[in-house]
C-alpha cells in the first residue's frame, strides 16, 4: 500500500486498522489540490487493490480542525477553468471515498466546515469531540455544497434540517450533530481517536467479506425501493455462503472460541 502522500499521514494502529490524518495543520487541514489528489488516490487504491486493512479512521492533524474545507487561499484568483478542474479532482475523490469497500470512521477533532463537513458525511459513521464544529458555508461564498453534501446530509438529518443547515450556513456543535443524527458518539477531545480506533478494531475483528458486503447492501437502503434492496441484500448474502470465513465463524461458535477470519 502506498504511504508517500504529501498531505496525508498514514499510520497502522492495529493489525488491520489504518489511521489516515489530513496533515495540513498550518491551513486548518484545508483541502488544496494536492490533498484532493491524495485522497482520490488513497480511496481508489482500496477499491482496486485489496489489502489487509479492514477499517479506517479518518481525522485531522492537531486539535483545531478536522478539515476547514476547500483552501480558499489557493482558490483566490482562479479562473473558471482552473476552479472547475480542481473541483473535478474533488469529485473524483468523493466518488472514490463513497465506493471504498473498507469501512471509514470519521473522528472529527475540531472544525469541519464546508468540504470538511462533507468529507465527514462521506464516512460510514462519525465520532466527534466535544469541541467539534460543523457548517456548510458554501452559500455564504456564492457557491453550494459540491462534495455530496446535499445528498448525504438529508440522509443523516432529514430534508428539512438539511435545508436549514445548507441555506443558512450557520455553524452547529457536537451535541446538535448527535441529536440530529449526523454523529454517532460525542467524545472528550483526548479520547476521540482512541474511541474511534477501539470501534475500528471491533469491526476489523469481524469477517471482512461480511463487513464489505454488509456495507454495500446498507448503502443501497436509501437509494432504491425495498424489494430491490432486499434482492440486493440476498445477492450480497449468498456471496458469503461458500467462504472459509463462514465455516470458521460457525466452527468457532461451536468450539466456544474467537474466530480467526482470513477474508477468504
Amino acid at each position: 500500500m502506498r504511504e508517500d502522500f504529501e498531505t496525508l499521514t498514514l499510520e497502522r494502529v492495529g493489525e488491520h486498522v489504518l489511521k489516515v490524518v489530513m496533515d495540513r495543520p498550518e491551513a486548518a487541514n484545508a483541502m488544496n489540490t494536492q490533498m484532493g489528489l491524495d485522497l482520490r488516490d488513497l480511496w481508489t487504491e482500496f477499491y482496486v487493490e485489496p489489502t489487509d486493512v479492514r477499517c479506517i479512521v479518518l481525522t485531522g492533524a492537531g486539535d483545531r480542525a478536522f478539515c476547514a474545507g476547500g483552501d480558499l487561499k489557493e482558490r483566490n484568483g482562479m479562473t473558471d477553468a482552473q476552479w472547475q478542474r480542481q473541483h473535478a479532482i474533488y469529485e473524483q475523490a468523493v466518488r472514490a471515498m463513497v465506493d471504498c469497500p473498507v469501512p471509514i470512521i470519521a473522528a472529527v477533532n475540531g472544525a469541519a466546515y464546508g468540504g470538511g463537513c462533507e468529507l465527514s458525511l462521506c464516512c460510514d459513521f462519525v465520532y466527534v469531540s466535544t469541541n467539534a464544529r460543523f457548517a456548510l458555508t458554501e452559500v455564504t461564498l456564492g457557491i453550494m455544497p459540491g462534495a455530496a453534501g446535499t445528498q448525504n446530509l438529508p440522509r443523516a438529518v432529514g430534508v428539512r434540517r438539511a435545508k436549514e443547515i445548507i441555506m443558512t450556513g450557520r455553524p452547529f456543535g457536537a451535541e446538535d450533530a448527535l441529536a440530529w443524527g449526523m454523529a454517532n458518539r460525542v467524545c472528550e477531545p483526548d479520547k476521540l481517536v482512541e474511541e474511534a480506533i477501539e470501534t475500528a478494531e471491533r469491526i476489523a475483528g469481524n469477517a471482512p467479506i461480511a463487513i464489505r458486503q454488509a456495507k454495500k447492501s446498507t448503502n443501497m437502503a436509501t437509494q432504491i425501493e425495498f424489494k430491490s434492496g432486499y434482492d440486493f441484500e440476498i445477492e450480497a448474502y449468498n456471496r458469503m455462503v461458500s467462504t472459509e470465513d463462514r465455516l470458521e465463524g460457525v466452527l468457532a461458535f461451536n468450539e466456544k472460541r474467537k474466530p480467526v477470519f482470513k477474508g477468504r
